[in-house]
């Protein structure tokens, strides 16, 4: 029988189509924006056919009437991934929730550990061979169809046709209904300013050439305004959403230097406006592919610098992500986020990031917590978790001890709530007795990319309470000469009390910025710090410096000293004094080529120096 045969003898109206379906049967409904709606309409209309049939599916954007209280003996709902339409239900016992890995879940349905016996889908009008198009939604939607004994279509002309793995042959649909309405879109809000700074600061992780996973809301729209004019960067990710459309569109996003599928965009759903959903139509630019294959850990593993962007409910300050759950409550689902986190974590250059912004509900709870909300699960474990990222800086936490982490975290948490998170790690021994209390807010505006006058390339930033280790290792790193130099007395030891006052900064009347090594493949290293103290009576600060040995004569100090000048000013210092000892000549040419006045005494072997700025 030719397939146009066949496609005529299989139309059906939703209410017949669905009187087909055995009681008890598991029914699974398309994701996302492909849910049937038509069909799930008619479900609730038929509700006196069903009994004890339960539904499964990912987060749909459609209703879900069936969740309702008076459908509990027709219909039970089991949530892969909560959303919206049947929270409320899931709260109240009405609906199940299954924590499981994205990747996995069609392999668990080719084992009927998840069983699928109906899958009603919403596919594209077939071509002229004869093959439906999935459009939005190849996710598990593919693996249901396989799965499924029993599937019905809702042929929509509105769905658009996505190259990949979606395609099906008429052969594999049972039954089929027709219908024209629009699809599902998802419109979100432009972001706060407090999403726009979280964007930034994630956007300034993400080099050229990256390839990016992310998701849909507020924080990956503006760390996708915040990348334009970035160059070469790719996309595999399980979903995304319209600033993808927009970065392709500026050039951006072109996928030169992805590993698998070079020069496309690779997904398994997205959902947006109907603009983008024309934009997917026939664009051989994407293609879908199903989640086991789009969430496969190795395959992420395997792109160039791989960026996986997640969000999260909470972070404790050992570094647990809570992502699913506020308290007993569930809340969202696992998702793609441990398959993307661990996939770029075995990136090599690869970024795994945790995005939140520091507070909820107004501000009266911070998201950095002492430990998780009694019963909320970790979705992604403290050895997984590399990046925390909030409106107030960037936590490194890969390969750090508990007491770093903890002064990382505190130091991206909302500045409200510091001082009780740091008490807090405090009296779980989590840090030292004496950890000052991190409260300047991290000026991100003041870092710039230099070079020495070999052409070695540094980061000049402002010193971070993180800092502590590697300022130790500075000072170690120093000749007993360049030591006596700086400090004007012998130094044998920099203990923690010392290291203290440096990290003790309020960014304004005390500033500390330092130099650092950029390397893809190893650990930042400090080669250089300088630093100003005010004093409140004149307003002039006091400034000190120092370069690693075998880095001074390259022009790194002088960059430090201009740079730190620059800041001084910004902030209403007055001038700088020093008192250097006549034998740190580099110290003196330093200042002496400083584009500010110099004025210097010399008193027995030390000159005092003083300098007015304009």
């Amino acid at each position: 029988m030719r397939w146009q045969e066949r496609y005529a003898e299989l139309r059906s109206t939703p209410e017949q189509a669905l009187r087909r379906i055995r009681r008890g049967k598991h029914i699974f409904i398309g994701s996302g924006a492909a849910e049937p709606v038509l069909l799930v309409e008619a479900l609730v209309r038929e509700a006196d056919h069903f009994a004890d049939n339960p539904i499964v599916h990912l987060m749909t954007l459609g209703p879900a009437p069936y969740v309702g209280p008076q459908f509990k003996e027709n219909f039970r709902h089991n949530a892969f991934f909560i959303g919206a339409n049947v929270r409320e239900a899931v709260h109240q016992g009405r609906a199940d929730y299954t924590p499981v890995f994205l990747s996995r879940i069609p392999s668990l349905m080719r084992e009927r550990r998840l069983p699928v016996d109906v899958a009603l889908i919403q596919c594209s009008p077939p071509d002229e061979f004869g093959y439906v198009n999935l459009g939005v939604a190849v996710d598990i939607t593919l693996a249901a169809v396989k799965a499924a004994k029993y599937v019905v279509a809702e042929i929509n002309t509105s769905v658009p046709v996505i190259y990949g793995a979606g395609f099906l042959p008429m052969e594999e649909i049972d039954c089929w209904v027709e219908s024209d309405a629009p699809m599902i879109e998802h419109h979100e809000e432009p972001p706060d300013e407090v999403s726009l700074e979280i964007g930034r600061n994630v956007a300034s992780l993400i080099e050229d050439g990256s390839t990016l996973q992310m998701g849909i809301g507020a924080i990956p729209d503006a760390t996708l305004d915040a990348l334009q004019g970035r160059r070469d960067l790719g996309v595999w990710s399980e979903m995304f959403s319209d600033g993808v459309m927009k970065l392709i569109e500026s050039g951006t996003i072109n996928g030169a230097r992805k590993t698998i599928h070079p020069g496309k965009v690779s997904a398994s759903f997205a959902f947006g406006s109907r603009r983008l959903y024309d934009f997917l139509d026939h664009n051989p630019e994407f293609t879908f592919h199903p989640s086991d294959f789009i969430n496969d850990p190795m395959r992420i593993a395997q792109q160039h610098k791989m960026v996986a962007i997640n969000s999260a409910l909470e972070v404790d300050l050992t570094g647990q992500v809570c992502a699913d759950s506020i308290g007993t409550r569930f809340y969202s689902g696992i998702g793609g986020q441990v398959d993307f986190i661990r996939g770029a974590s075995m990136c090599r250059g690869g970024k795994p990031i945790i995005a939140l912004p520091s507070t909820a509900k107004g501000g009266t709870l911070t998201r950095i917590t002492p430990t998780l909300t009694e019963g909320a699960g970790v979705v992604t474990s403290r050895g997984d978790v590399r990046y925390v990222v909030t409106e107030y800086g960037v936590a490194d936490l890969l390969g750090k001890s508990i007491r770093e982490r903890a002064v990382a975290l505190v130091a991206v948490a909302h500045p409200d709530y510091r001082r009780e998170l740091l008490r807090s790690a405090k009296d779980r021994h989590y840090v030292f007795v004496d950890q000052i209390d991190p409260l300047g807010i991290y000026p991100r505006r003041h870092e710039r990319r230099i070079q020495s006058r070999d052409g070695e390339k540094f980061l000049l930033r402002p010193i971070r309470p993180t800092d502590e280790p590697k300022l130790s290792s500075l000072f170690y790193s120093l000749s007993d000469d360049t030591l006596y130099k700086r400090f004007l007395r012998t130094i044998k030891r920099m203990a923690h009390e010392e290291l203290q006052d440096y990290l003790d900064v309020d960014y304004e009347s005390n500033m500390a910025l330092v130099i650092e090594t950029l390397d893809d493949d190893l650990e930042p290293e400090i080669v250089g710090i300088a630093q100003y103290f005010l004093d409140p009576r004149t307003q002039y600060a006091e400034i000190a410096f120092i370069v690693r040995d075998e880095w001074q004569g390259k022009g790194l100090g002088s960059q430090l000293v201009e740079r730190l000048t620059k800041v001084a000013k910004q902030n209403g210092v007055k001038g700088f004094v020093a008192d250097i000892m006549a034998t740190n000549q580099p110290m003196l040419q330093v200042l002496a080529h400083a584009d500010v006045e110099v004025q210097a005494r010399l008193e027995g072997d030390v000159y005092q120096i003083r300098m007015p700025f304009a």
